[in-house]
């Protein structure tokens, strides 16, 4: 098995996969989603996630961590937001509640699925199941929640 930084062996398997996934994303070339592995490490990648147009996350951009197991794609990777954002579904820590990345995952989804995903997210949250309840309660009025969206998104961009 290959050796990662840290000593840690990756399966020829999963390689081969990651290996897929990353071509995959750069033939694909999406607007608004990147990610590549984090610099010699094929298990641990950063990424990042531009809000759709016509939403009140357009022209915002969040940076994403993402970390795949070495069964991976039998177990879905990891996903943090690494920005801090204001979302109904994502906590202060940046942990994601997304349902394909829990009991919904499938070894059929890829990365670029799942970038997809979490961009549809940012417009389209789920406030009945918030991990940030004071969003999930702005969200109906959505002019008050951009306002509080983008205080929360000056305070915190790089």
């Amino acid at each position: 098995m290959p050796e990662l930084p840290g000593n840690t062996a990756i399966s020829p398997a999963t390689l081969k996969r990651l290996k897929n996934e990353l071509m995959g994303l750069m033939m694909a070339n999406i607007k608004g989603i990147t990610a590549f592995p984090e610099s010699d490490n094929m298990l641990s990648w950063i990424g990042s996630i531009e809000g759709a147009a016509e939403t009140v996350y357009s022209g915002l951009k969040y940076k994403i961590k993402i970390k795949f197991s070495n069964d991976f794609p039998i177990t879905a990777p990891t996903i943090v937001f690494t920005t801090p954002i204001y979302h109904p579904n994502v906590d202060k820590q940046g942990n994601i509640c997304l349902d394909i990345l829990k009991e919904e995952w499938s070894a059929v989804y890829n990365v670029q699925t799942i970038l997809l995903s979490l961009q549809s997210l940012l417009g389209e949250p789920n406030p009945a199941s918030p991990l940030n309840v004071d969003a999930a309660k702005l969200w109906e009025n959505q002019e008050a929640y951009k306002t509080a969206l983008l205080e929360h998104y000056n305070q915190n961009s790089d």
